[in-house]
């Protein structure tokens, strides 16, 4: 089993930055993918950024403001939110995915999620 911890989400200002952490831990040989995405109220979950290593794309929206990075030896994730905008206001959730030790497929597991909200 894997399991994620998130941490970092909160209330700010528009204009002002947070920084989200997702570590990963459990039955682990390696992870690929690590990203974030965010749901809304009344809205589909969507992707804001994700990391190969090698790779790295972010949603329009968030281009320019976000930065996701990773601690490999950690096997956190990252993401910096500069210049926050009230409609940055969602639930935020990591995603991995893990190839277990003893297996040749791999798996996706979700974060259990870590609001922001962006308000004055």
């Amino acid at each position: 089993q894997v399991q994620l911890v998130e941490s970092g989400g909160g209330l700010v200002q528009p204009g002002g930055s947070l920084r989200l952490s997702c570590a990963a831990s459990g039955n682990i040989f390696s992870i690929n993918d690590m990203g974030w995405y965010r749901q809304a109220p009344g809205k589909q979950r969507e992707l804001v950024a994700i990391t190969s290593g090698d790779n790295t794309n972010y949603s329009d929206s968030v281009k320019g403001r976000f930065t996701i990075s990773r601690d490999n030896a950690k096997k956190t994730v990252y993401l910096q939110m500069n210049s926050l905008k009230p409609e940055d206001t969602a639930v935020y959730y990591c995603h991995v995915n893990v190839l277990p030790f003893g297996s040749s497929f791999r798996r996706g597991y979700w974060g259990q999620g870590t609001q922001v909200t962006v308000s004055s």
